[in-house]
């Protein structure tokens, strides 16, 4: 059954489609914040703790909705969630550019928690594992993570001009209410945008996946018999501490900008610029690491990918990275984005290396997710605690150590996930 599904040849353009719905979803509960992360914060008029309450409701919706959306993308078409999914997400956006209340804002967050999960996240993974084959999951998962990099930083660079063209003289000589008009105008763009994403995946993406297939895994799929063949792997367990570790890295790129601006002094579009240059990386992260690990393994390079992490982490910790050594603030950020992106390209791609049936593949996504996103509960408010609490260069210094440990645990369970996975 299972060889059927991963044999059949899949069009170019479903992997293209992936690529813009996948990023499309979280531009507007993720990346808007981490390019224009200060003025989100004046313009809803927040603290950084306050932002990362936002993120922990969004958390732990996002946690029920990873064991439970699991089965779901394993009983209905891609594209039929999928799309549901970023209208919805997008119609949350036109409500952002209202800006309402911080009580309000969490109840959003809470909601887009739903859509962003629920709703699409193990549709995609899927999807993704499907387009793949046996053969390409590297190339797959890095096309699907190398093209969402390039995807954000169209969607960052199109939101700092549209930024730009409603500020009408020197970023430093406006006043907040002239910044919060220019950012509705973004954030209501890129709602839009979000939505005809929807729309196109909806007519589009057409799976080529046989019926009779379909049918069989309809008639089982949300049963604990899934769940109880899920746990047995032992890699599903390793799976969920270097996702959790690979991720809490991830959400620390978020911080990048705000870095830039106030440890550096750049001032607050160049400081978004940082943010969307990274970006630009990620492609390219993608479809080298993912062709690599095809030829390779796609836990070795994920245990690279940590080790460029926990360096870099502790190079910042260290306080030697001020606006003094700027040639080495792009190196690092630029190295640690090379390791997060690595990480995050491949640990998918370990699902066929784990030979996890693909029949399960939902619920595995979703058993794994519950454990392994669970920084989107708490990452926030770490990192708003310390960064509100102590002075900009020393809040910096302590969550980037935070990113460190965390990056040495990832590595570790990265190489026994290595050693184990040969033995099967």
């Amino acid at each position: 059954m299972t060889n059927i599904q991963t044999e059949k040849k899949q069009p170019l353009y479903i992997i293209l489609l992936l690529i813009f719905a996948a990023e499309a979803i979280f531009i507007l509960p993720f990346v808007l914040q981490r390019i224009f992360r200060t003025t989100f914060l004046e313009s809803f008029n927040i603290t950084q703790t306050q932002l990362g309450v936002c993120f922990s409701v969004y958390g732990i919706v996002a946690l029920f909705s990873y064991l439970f959306g699991g089965p779901l993308a394993d009983k209905f078409k891609p594209n039929e969630i999928m799309s549901v999914a970023l209208i919805l997400t997008g119609l949350g956006g036109l409500y952002l550019a209202t800006y309402p209340s911080l009580y309000k804002l969490q109840i959003l967050y809470g909601f887009w928690g739903f859509t962003t999960i629920f709703l699409f996240w193990a549709a995609m993974i899927k999807a993704t594992r499907i387009w793949g084959g046996k053969n390409k999951q590297g190339i797959a998962f890095g096309f699907l993570d190398g093209g969402r990099g390039l995807v954000a930083a169209l969607f960052s660079s199109v939101g700092v001009v549209i930024f730009s063209l409603f500020i009408t003289k020197d970023i430093e000589l406006t006043t907040i209410e002239e910044r919060r008009i220019a950012f509705e105008k973004v954030i209501t763009y890129t709602s839009y945008a979000v939505i005809e994403v929807g729309i196109i995946v909806y007519l589009f993406l057409k799976l080529n996946i046989e019926d009779s297939n379909k049918t069989e895994s309809n008639a089982k799929l949300i049963t604990l018999q899934n769940f109880k063949t899920v746990i047995k792997y032992k890699a599903v367990w390793l799976l969920m501490i270097i996702i959790l570790c690979a991720y809490s890295g991830y959400k620390m790129t978020n911080l990048f900008s705000q870095y830039a601006e106030q440890v550096m002094y750049y001032d607050k579009i160049e400081a978004a610029e940082v943010g969307t240059y990274l970006l630009y990386l990620r492609p390219i992260i993608g479809v080298v690491i993912g062709l690599l690990a095809d030829r390779t393994r796609a836990s070795l390079w994920i245990i690279v990918g940590f080790f460029l992490m926990a360096i870099t982490s502790l190079l910042f910790a260290s306080g030697i990275i001020t606006n003094s050594t700027n040639l080495l603030f792009v190196l690092s950020i630029g190295l640690m984005a090379i390791g997060v992106y690595s990480a995050r390209v491949l640990y998918f791609a370990t699902l066929e290396e784990a030979k996890i049936p693909i029949a399960v593949t939902g619920t595995a996504v979703g058993f794994i997710s519950v454990i392994g996103y669970t920084p989107d509960i708490f990452i926030g408010l770490i990192n708003g605690y310390f960064l509100d609490n102590y002075n900009q260069v020393v809040g910096h210094q302590i969550v980037f150590g935070v990113m460190g440990i965390f990056s040495l645990i990832g590595c570790v369970a990265a190489f026994k996930f290595y050693n184990f996975s040969k033995k099967t």
